[in-house]
């Protein structure tokens, strides 16, 4: 267990430390990163990334509690190819560029997040490590494109030592509310990770199915 627990140290330290390449990742919210096409108006453009400060809200860690599946593998085994075919049609890339942004992106060995009251537990194959987080305030990113970002904080204050110290959310909602899907980034540096715009683990609710969760972004 402990020679496990040390490669999901290693997993978790992978997962969440590329080096920042310049293009803005998943947090962007534009229209070539994920497929949501909401208006700008008030409640669109806060999904877009363009919002005032006032509108920023604490939010806890009950918005992201559930069982959440990462779906990184449903890339790789060519379910979300229709996603990445209908990303062509409306952006500037190919399938086959997308399909590689997202790679990078989603590329993750966490299969599973479980979220419940404090704790979380990250998920790889039948090894897990669990962590007890508390809020550490949250972060307003500033991106070139000139959008923004809201990272939301959390520190550990318990749990196995494999744990990541810090946890940052970012789901494209700024106040609180129940989050629909997520992107994750842990680690032990908390500003490091305030960095890392080109690998952004995402999470959708385990009981959809990998077409199921291709619809989902279809549909935005």
């Amino acid at each position: 267990m402990n020679k496990a627990m040390t490669t999901l140290s290693y997993a978790l330290a992978v997962s969440a430390t590329l080096t920042f390449a310049g293009m803005a990742g998943a947090e962007t919210s534009s229209g070539n990163n994920h497929n949501h096409s909401h208006t700008h108006d008030k409640e669109g453009s806060v999904y877009d990334g363009y919002f005032d400060d006032d509108q920023v809200k604490a939010r806890e860690l009950s918005d992201w509690e559930g069982d959440w599946q990462s779906v990184y593998p449903y890339l790789v085994d060519g379910t979300l190819d229709p996603v990445m075919a209908d990303k062509a049609k409306h952006g500037d890339k190919n399938a086959g560029e997308y399909r590689a942004y997202y790679e990078t992106g989603y590329k993750t060995d966490v299969d599973r997040i479980v979220i419940s009251g404090k704790k979380v537990t990250f998920f790889r194959g039948r090894d897990s490590v669990t962590g007890d987080y508390e809020t550490d305030g949250h972060e307003t990113l500033t991106y070139k494109k000139g959008n923004r970002g809201v990272r939301f904080i959390f520190r550990k204050s318990a749990g196995d030592d494999a744990a990541p110290q810090f946890i940052q959310f970012s789901d494209h909602i700024v106040a609180p509310e129940k989050a629909d899907h997520y992107h994750l980034y842990w680690g032990n540096d908390r500003a490091a990770l305030l960095n890392e715009v080109t690998n952004w683990p995402t999470y959708y609710p385990s009981n959809l199915s990998g077409k199921r969760i291709a619809e989902e972004m279809l549909s935005h």
